[in-house]
């Protein structure tokens, strides 16, 4: 283990940026695809009203995933820190403190979301029998998202370390099993939308051994759990998992209020946007492995104080997210012909999917400059600024640039407005991140360890700067 703690201090920023992302995007993608699966075949029990339940549960179950990934976005930069100190031990105590603080908090989400299920669904738009088809998926399959977090943390443990080829194979396995158990039991067992629920939560199982078995027996990066361990850890973590948890919230949010806007054009215009939100994570999976997988780069970096590093390690991000969403984008188009064939989507549908395909999708690069701008204020000091970026495209500017957008072109008009309100966010964010991690240096950084009241002092006076 010596040395290994530093992978990210040395060599290429460049070289480290796209095989992190790649593996990421690779496990993450495949995930997306399975998800896409899952919802072919429902579609193909000739229900809208199933697709469209699918519909509206992700958008409600999304909230506490995205929870979660504040949570992992959280335990990355603490742990990567640690390592990039030499602090192996710390790392580990770190690791496991955060595991076991980040399982308990998503028991707590996820059982509000399962006792207020009901009124949830009905503040998105659901009604009659697509109501009570989504209330069941989530009663079965939302409990399991606390399960799920132990396998999260343990996957960014493993890209703290730099072990992204490890953290993929996670993925990919709850993925591949996914992927048989789906069919076997939506249509040969004939379990039809409980069988997506019951495959959904046997992926999740096998996500959370899988992230157990390479972070504790490969690698040795977990401690044993330890209560003074998580007493000791516990202020830090929060620092930075509450506003980066509250950050991510806001996309499922956003997801949300879009949900209810298109749900006044039907069920039909719902579960084609089902369709595109799946579409979306899976086109442009690198982006969102892109800000978990530099958040390890830069917290590396940050604990050694490297910040020339920092910043090439920013530039590239940029880049990379500009050059893998027009790529991404040019399969899109190619793909929209087979894509309406093969969910069968009627004439209103297939319009829903286009505006997405044809239009929103080439903006992705500019709308996937937030992931990068996260990771930066996230890791390096500043959680609060991305949930200032976050809310102010799904809180403030979403719901009115949707509701505007409708009204001139129908349900593509919601694709549109998200598309536009993304588009400026996430430009002017790219700036703001830009200008913030060009000015750190060894005299305006924080330590930053907040164990100590002089952690807690130098973060005060860097968030005052």
């Amino acid at each position: 283990m010596a040395g290994a703690e530093g992978r990210f201090l040395t060599g290429s920023t460049m070289g480290h940026v796209v095989r992190m992302t790649m593996t990421g995007a690779v496990g993450i993608t495949f995930v997306f695809i399975v998800d896409a699966a899952n919802l072919f075949w429902i579609s193909w029990l000739g229900d809208e009203k199933l697709v469209a339940a699918i519909g509206f549960a992700f958008a409600i179950q999304f909230l506490s995933v995205a929870g979660g990934v504040g949570l992992m976005i959280a335990s990355t930069a603490l742990v990567s820190r640690r390592m990039g100190q030499g602090d192996h031990a710390g790392a580990r105590d770190m690791a496991t403190a955060t595991m076991i603080i980040t399982t308990a908090i998503q028991s707590f989400v996820a059982l509000m979301l399962v006792l207020f299920r009901w009124q949830l669904l009905d503040m998105a738009g659901a009604e009659g029998d697509t109501k009570a088809f989504a209330a069941r998926y989530l009663l079965l399959t939302v409990p399991s998202l606390a399960l799920m977090a132990i396998g999260l943390v343990g996957s960014a443990t493993l890209r703290a370390f730099g072990d992204g080829k490890r953290a993929m194979f996670v993925t990919l396995t709850s993925g591949s099993v996914s992927m048989f158990v789906d069919p076997a039991l939506i249509l040969w067992a004939g379990l039809g939308l409980d069988g997506a629920a019951y495959a959904l939560i046997i992926s999740r199982i096998v996500l959370t051994g899988m992230a157990l078995y390479y972070a504790s027996r490969v690698h040795d990066l977990l401690a044993r759990p330890s209560l003074l361990a998580v007493r000791e850890n516990l202020r830090p973590f929060l620092v930075i998992a509450m506003p980066a948890m509250l950050a991510q919230l806001s996309t499922p949010f956003g997801g949300y209020l879009l949900t209810g806007v298109m749900a006044q054009f039907g069920d039909v215009a719902v579960g084609a946007w089902a369709v595109v939100n799946r579409l979306y994570v899976m086109a442009f999976g690198g982006i969102f492995a892109l800000g978990g997988a530099i958040g390890g780069i830069f917290g590396q970096n940050f604990g050694a104080g490297q910040f020339d590093r920092l910043r090439l390690t920013y530039r590239d991000a940029i880049l990379f997210c500009l050059g893998y969403s027009l790529v991404a984008w040019g399969v899109l188009v190619l793909a929209t012909p087979l894509v309406i064939t093969g969910f069968g989507l009627d004439a209103a549908g297939a319009e829903v999917l286009r505006a997405f395909t044809y239009v929103a999708g080439g903006v992705q690069g500019v709308m996937g400059m937030v992931y990068v701008t996260n990771s930066a204020f996230n890791t390096l000091g500043r959680p609060g600024r991305s949930m200032v970026v976050n809310w102010t495209r799904d809180g403030l500017l979403i719901l009115p640039v949707a509701w505007w957008a409708s009204g001139i072109w129908g349900a593509p008009g919601v694709v549109y407005g998200q598309a536009i309100a993304g588009t400026l966010v996430g430009f002017l964010a790219a700036l703001w991140a830009g200008r913030f991690v060009a000015g750190l240096d060894t005299a305006t950084a924080p330590t930053l360890d907040l164990n100590t009241r002089r952690g807690y002092r130098d973060l005060n006076r860097f968030r005052r700067r």
